[in-house]
């Protein structure tokens, strides 16, 4: 008994220490060994009930310990659940889409069809409209709502066709120097065997590369989840904005779990450690800027949820407009180059 209650102290000593293992750092690690030390303490309670038999003291301690294992659970779920409570805000149904957003904020709204060279993705939405008066250029992914629409938008994830019509519309862009707009919500590309044989890979590292040196301002808002080069091939841009419940990551909670722990209900643990909520990526700098929602989401209000990314959306055009072509280029080049070095020579 008091070897197991040993253990359980060192296991309760190290996750104050550590926060509870919250994702930070090296964190996914801990939390899986925490996982795995507070398994075997729990065999060897049950080893221990076995062996005491009818005696009430022995039992009742082993109640505490068992109570104690399962506050140390209770610990660690609360410490993830923030990630993976907005991972499911950011796929909530009736949480705004694209032209939910573009029928409240934008005017004059003109939809642009096909890439010219194989087909129209109804994926990817792309067009001109006008935003306070002044004409944009559209870009971004349409989910839906009802079993056919969803079918129709193929559930968000594009062919190669989607990202080169994207690349289309954007090249329009440039050539009439109309600041570009793009909205990401997205699982993440279609990894579909048609896909691939006309070029997924290909469509997706074209629109990085052409994006990087598009000489016109770049906004990009990530309203839902944006999910692997699915989602950077529309989000290279001078500004990159989250709503306030959105996601953003390489790969999706369930598939780091699957891969990780080769067990997919531990996604809010991987959900947490992954780092994919905007507070996580606004301090590691992958992005510029967190989009206020409506309070309990904005599946709540669509109509206040489109005022708050309004205002955002003004204000950083704004300020993008009043740096040269020239500099906005290079400073995005820059910034996305920047990313993910958190270390010097000098450490």
């Amino acid at each position: 008994m008091a070897g197991t209650e040993l253990l359980l102290s060192m296991v309760e000593a190290r996750l104050a220490r550590n926060g509870n293992g919250n994702g930070n750092g090296s964190n996914m690690e801990s939390g899986e060994q925490t996982q795995q030390e507070l398994e075997k303490i729990e065999q060897q309670i049950a080893r221990l009930q076995v062996a005491a038999g009818p005696d009430e003291n022995t039992q009742r301690e082993i109640q505490l310990l068992n109570d104690r294992i399962q506050a140390l659970r209770k610990d660690m779920e609360s410490s993830h659940s923030k990630a993976w409570e907005k991972t499911e805000l950011a796929r909530h149904p009736q949480r705004p889409y694209l032209l939910d957003y573009i029928e409240r904020i934008f005017t004059d709204w003109s939809e642009i069809h096909g890439d010219r060279g194989y087909a129209d993705d109804p994926a990817i939405i792309g067009g001109m409209a006008r935003f306070h008066g002044e004409e944009v250029m559209i870009v971004g992914h349409q989910k839906a709502r009802d079993t056919k629409q969803k079918v129709y938008r193929n559930f968000g994830m594009p062919n190669p066709e989607g990202y080169r019509k994207a690349m289309r519309v954007m090249k329009i862009a440039e050539k009439f120097g109309r600041p570009l707009f793009t909205f990401v919500d997205t699982p993440g590309a279609y990894p579909g065997l048609g896909a691939e044989e006309r070029g997924q890979a290909e469509a997706i590292a074209h629109n990085l590369r052409e994006m990087a040196r598009l000489q016109i301002p770049i906004i990009t808002t990530i309203t839902g989840e944006g999910g692997s080069g699915g989602a950077l091939a529309i989000a290279i841009a001078d500004r990159v904005l989250m709503m306030e419940n959105s996601i953003y990551s390489v790969i999706s909670p369930e598939g780091c779990a699957s891969i990780m722990w080769r067990d997919p209900t531990k996604k809010a643990l991987a959900a947490e450690a992954m780092r994919i909520t905007p507070e996580d990526l606004k301090e590691l700098g992958c992005i510029d800027g967190i989009v206020p929602e409506p309070e309990g989401g904005a599946h709540v209000d669509h109509a206040a949820a489109a005022a708050l990314l309004d205002e955002t959306l003004q204000k950083n055009l704004t300020e993008l407009t009043k740096s040269p072509v020239i500099a906005l280029v290079d400073m995005r080049y820059t910034k996305f180059r920047k990313m993910a070095q958190f270390f010097t020579g000098d450490e």
